[in-house]
């Protein structure tokens, strides 16, 4: 379900004196259809995950996010304002009906779902600045990287069979799909077997992740607690298919599933780091995951596309929730 709104409370038609009572002003509407609900956490950056009460140890961070609207809200005596609540479910539904052909069908034939986008923030930073960040930072992240790149590359090739990169469709901004990156973590044709260990899942949501996944070498175990396997995104990022931050890429099959308000994840586009990532990562559960990633939409700057990376290096080190 959607997150609720907290009504506003209607007003008496008059008060103690008998004058007409005048209402209570009800919260703005954005131009974009979507209300912001504040939560109790100001900085984004520093939220602090605290237990959902689920038996699968998620935990639970709160951060201001926009949630859209059911109904149209008068915007002046004659006309209402549509939210892009219907566009949003109509790309869920396209996305239902396309996961499933599409999967088998990776390189063509691939429909594009472009999901309605809230207004750009059109300064100067997201037109150029962040592309430029982009481009520095991935090209130093693949000269630092190559020597790790290459011994990991050498590790695998010993211990199992198949290809050293792992290529998985994703679905990218404004819903277009592209051909994801990463250095092969489990045995070859993993993916065949996902079916047969659905029972042993341990994320809420239509994300799918077991922390002893037995389909994971023992080479592959170390790339993915150190998230050295993440690394060949860097091509990803200096293809334009991704950015150093933002949303992490979903798989088709999991954006079939979205609500409606979750389809803004695709507003931009997909990044190697995130809210979700500092924040604990698969200790969180799937819609506070959501939730910091449209915290992280309504809010991005250069300033905290800064101080998520700089804090993506510790949460890396500290390997919280990596699996």
């Amino acid at each position: 379900m959607e997150p609720n709104i907290s009504a506003t409370p209607s007003s008496p038609v008059a008060d103690a004196n008998g004058r007409p009572a005048v209402d209570e002003p009800r919260p703005a509407l954005a131009e974009n259809g979507y209300m912001e609900v504040r939560a109790a956490v100001a900085d984004p950056v520093n939220v602090t995950p605290s237990t959902n009460g689920h038996a699968n140890g998620h935990t639970a961070t709160h951060a201001p996010v926009l949630t859209p609207m059911h109904t149209p809200v008068h915007t002046n005596g004659h006309h209402h304002a549509h939210t892009t609540v219907e566009a949003h479910e109509v790309s869920a539904a396209r996305w239902r009906a396309l996961a499933g052909p599409a999967r088998a069908r990776v390189a063509g034939g691939y429909a594009s779902v472009a999901a309605k986008t809230a207004p750009a923030h059109d300064g100067f930073y997201q037109r150029f600045g962040k592309r430029t960040l982009d481009l520095v930072g991935g090209m130093i992240g693949l000269v630092l990287a190559s020597p790790l790149m290459l011994l990991a590359a050498l590790a695998i090739k010993i211990e199992s069979r198949g290809p050293i990169l792992y290529r998985s469709t994703r679905v990218g901004r404004g819903g277009r799909p592209f051909t994801f990156y990463k250095l092969r973590s489990m045995v070859n044709g993993a993916d065949r077997h996902r079916h047969h260990l659905s029972h042993l899942n341990e994320c809420d949501g239509p994300v799918f992740k077991i922390s002893r996944d037995p389909r994971v070498t023992a080479v592959g175990r170390f790339l993915r607690t150190t998230s050295l396997d993440e690394l060949p995104q860097l091509w990803n990022v200096l293809r334009g298919d991704m950015s150093l931050v933002g949303p992490r890429p979903p798989l088709p099959d999991e954006v079939s599933h979205y609500q409606p308000w979750q389809m803004r994840r695709l507003d931009v586009r997909p990044g190697l780091t995130c809210l979700w990532q500092i924040s604990g990562r698969s200790r969180i559960g799937f819609e506070e995951w959501m939730r910091l990633d449209l915290a992280y939409i309504q809010r991005r700057s250069f300033r905290l596309d800064v101080r998520i990376l700089l804090r993506t290096i510790p949460a890396v080190l500290s390997r919280e929730g990596a699996y």
